[in-house]
């Protein structure tokens, strides 16, 4: 995983939780991931994709192709039958595919090739992977909360836990996600993290205050996967 954060920012991150705990019951998680999702299905598609359309030019303009394959193998008479024209056509478009994917090798490529929806969607699911492991069920009044944070994908999602759930409406963490999203477009990603941790704070001690019995039931530290 590429080194996002410094020791400094950790503890920045860490204080900023341990300041917001301080006002609510609230257990606030943070999460931050280099990436939600390998994408090789997307991959996958777009070599194949690449690869049929190479087939399909072939069929719509063979005098063409046939003609420029004589000249580049220095062919004067080549006599194509069926058989040769399907080789052809078939080492075309494995040739495409093995083209696009090596490309793909290249990660800024990758994840430009991904659809935004895909993104948003794997970003999604893996937010909610990571709070059902992490933060869901694990406070004995179920207020666990997780700000998730994932680089590549540059998207970040709020996930909360049953009681505080049913008192907060997804909305009131806007403030959270546009505090955040403002620091990491300037490159201060251990700030953003710390100012969502803020937001979603005194959202928190609004909705669910801090007890006489409370207890600290989760991590602090930012967790880095």
């Amino acid at each position: 995983m590429a080194n996002y954060l410094s020791a400094e920012d950790h503890a920045l991150i860490s204080a900023a939780v341990q300041k917001a705990e301080g006002e609510t019951s609230g257990e606030i998680v943070t999460i931050l991931a280099e990436r939600s999702d390998g994408y090789t299905d997307v991959a996958l598609a777009w070599s194949v994709l690449a690869g049929f359309t190479a087939i399909v030019a072939l069929s719509l303009f063979p005098d063409f192709f046939l003609g420029l394959f004589d000249r580049l193998t220095g062919s004067w008479a080549n006599q194509w039958t069926p058989g040769k024209i399907f080789a052809l056509a078939a080492s075309v478009g494995i040739v495409m595919f093995v083209i696009v994917m090596l490309l793909q090798l290249w990660q800024p490529l990758k994840f430009f090739l991904v659809p935004g929806t895909i993104k948003s969607a794997r970003t999604r699911a893996r937010a909610l992977t990571c709070f059902r492991v992490g933060a869901e069920r694990r406070t004995d009044i179920h207020t666990g909360i997780l700000i998730y944070l994932s680089m590549q994908e540059h998207r970040a999602e709020i996930v909360a836990d049953l009681t505080i759930a049913s008192r907060v409406p997804d909305a009131a963490w806007e403030d959270a996600m546009a505090a955040m999203i403002g620091h990491i477009r300037e490159g201060r990603v251990a700030q953003g993290m710390a100012a969502a941790v803020a937001k979603v704070g005194v959202v928190l001690a609004q909705h669910c205050p801090r007890s006489d019995d409370d207890r600290n039931e989760l991590p602090d530290r930012l967790i880095e996967v």
